[in-house]
Order: C-alpha cells, then structure tokens, then sequence
C-alpha cells in the first residue's frame, strides 16, 4: 500500500562528472577540447579507409568500423554532457535517458566484440597468410561487422528493457554524467534483482568471450611470429599488430579496472572517471594510435590533403 504514495519518476537529474561549481567550466573547456579532436580523428579515419585504394583491405574495414563505433559512442555521451554543463537544471526525460543508456549499450557492446574481430583478422592474417584473403573475404567481413552490429544492438535492447522494467519513484538524482545501469539500478524503489542479474551476466559474458578471443588469438600470433627466423620478419610482423595491441591494452585495462575493484573499495566517483576515460578519451586516442604508428594511413593522410 506505501508504494502506491510514491510518485513515479518522469525525468531524472544527472549530477555530473564534479560537482564543484568553480570546476563547471574548465571542464567544459577540457570536454569540449577532447570531442572536437575525437569528431576529427574518427571522422579521418572513416574518410581515409573509405577514399584511399591503398586502404581497401579488411583489417581498414574493420578499422573504418571501430572509428564509426567510437564516434557513436562519444556523440551518445558528450553533447547532453557538454549541455549539462553549462546550465544550471541537469534533466533528462524518463525517455531520453532510456535512448541514451540503449545508445551506450549499443556501441559499448558493438567496440568489445570489434576489438575481438580485429584480433581474429590479425591472427589469420599473420599464422595463415596464404590462406588470409579466402578465409577474410569480403563477404566474411560484411557478416561479422554485421554479426557484431545485430548482437550489440540485441544485447542493448534486452539489458535497456530490463533496467527500466523496475519502478522508479521519488528519488531521481542520478549520480553520474549520463544515464548508466549501475546508478540507474540504484534509485530502483522496486525489487531490482533481475536487471541487476541480467546487467551481470551480459556484462561478463561479453567481456570474457571478447577477452579470450583476443587472448588466444595474440598468444598464436606471439608464438608465429617467435618462430620466423629473421629478425626483419619478426619486426614486420609485429609492425601489423602493435596498433591493435595498444588499442586493446587501454581498453580492456578500464574495463577490467571498474568491474574487477573489491566491492568494499568500489566507488561511483572512480566509476566516472573511469567512464571518462572509455567513452571521451579512448575514441579520441584510438585514432592517434592507428594512425602515427601506421605508414600505411600516414600516406593516405598525406595524399588526401595534397589532393584537396
């Protein structure tokens, strides 16, 4: 009968990444510097892969796809963030909140399982090279990037229906810079067990399929490239990978950071930071990585802006 007192939720109010008031706008500043420059390098990135002839090969279609993915996940998140910022009423629509952790879900998913994909490409490109172009062929690459696509999106739409399947009542105040399933989960007035349950299992499961499939598959590129016999081939091998690696490196080592913390030690302010750094800072260096560490797109970069 209590519950029937509560007024149902019909927005939400997002705290912020601080909530110092002398922080509000350097932040901006700062936010604003790091989406510029993660628009431009996706966007290069996307065009290069796309216009260059040089650059028609399926590990820069997988590429071009990643940088898609970046930039999708960084525009979900940084133009309410940059909006909130500025005005003083931090409000999100019960709906838009729902659109953006649907969005986030989306790309968030969609990156881990490219990540993986690139790692596949890698190893069948440097432990079986005369078989790389029929085991990659164009029509494989459509139907993983389309795989990986279909599943993101699937996995958004049963976790979102789940977070939002719970009541939410008098308390509205989120505490983070957008719409996410842990706080959100938090303000539940209704018994949250199973969107906790299911947020859980496709978290891990996602995560530790990915991880494996990048695991084994740089463990059989170390050990092919150990057995080639010069050392010019051994660095040529590795040159085609360092990139990925890098790239995978950063972050998978946020994610495992948030989500492997004691729960005793475990904080939604760390939550935010680490959130900062794999939704704005990692699209904006993913370009950077791929790019200064790689002749091939330096090139085409250097072609494309004599040409215009």
């Amino acid at each position: 009968m209590a519950n029937r007192n509560f007024t149902q939720v019909t927005e939400f109010i997002l705290i912020g990444v601080s909530e110092r008031p002398d922080l509000q706008i350097p932040l901006f500043f700062v936010f604003l510097v790091i989406y510029g420059l993660t628009v431009t390098g996706n966007l290069s990135i996307i065009t290069l892969t796309s216009v260059d002839s040089r650059l028609q090969t399926p590990m820069y279609f997988f590429l071009r796809h990643l940088a898609i993915i970046n930039l999708g996940n960084s525009t979900v998140i940084a133009p309410k963030m940059l909006i909130n910022i500025l005005v003083k009423k931090h409000t999100t629509s019960f709906y838009e909140c729902a659109t953006q952790l649907g969005g986030f879900l989306v790309f968030i998913v969609a990156e881990i399982f490219m990540l993986a994909v690139m790692a596949y490409d890698r190893y069948e490109a440097i432990c079986k090279p005369l078989l790389y172009m029929a085991v990659v062929s164009q029509q494989a690459c459509f139907l993983l990037v389309s795989l990986t696509y279909l599943y993101s999106f699937s996995t958004a739409v049963v976790v979102s229906c789940s977070v939002f399947s719970v009541s939410y009542c008098s308390s509205n105040v989120i505490n983070h810079f957008y719409c996410d399933t842990v706080p959100l989960l938090a303000l539940s007035c209704s018994d949250a067990s199973f969107p906790e349950t299911v947020v859980f299992i496709s978290a891990s499961t996602n995560l530790m399929f990915s991880i494996t499939v990048v695991v084994a598959s740089y463990f059989n590129i170390i050990v092919s490239i150990l057995r080639i016999r010069s050392s010019e081939g051994r660095k040529r091998a590795f040159s085609t990978c360092t990139s990925h690696m890098t790239a995978v490196s950063v972050f998978y080592g946020t994610l495992l950071f948030v989500y492997l913390q004691p729960r005793n030690n475990h904080s939604l302010d760390t939550d935010k930071m680490a959130s900062v750094f794999y939704i704005l800072v990692i699209p904006m260096l993913n370009p950077m990585i791929y790019s200064l560490r790689n002749k091939e797109v330096k090139a085409a970069l250097r072609k494309f802006l004599t040409n215009y």
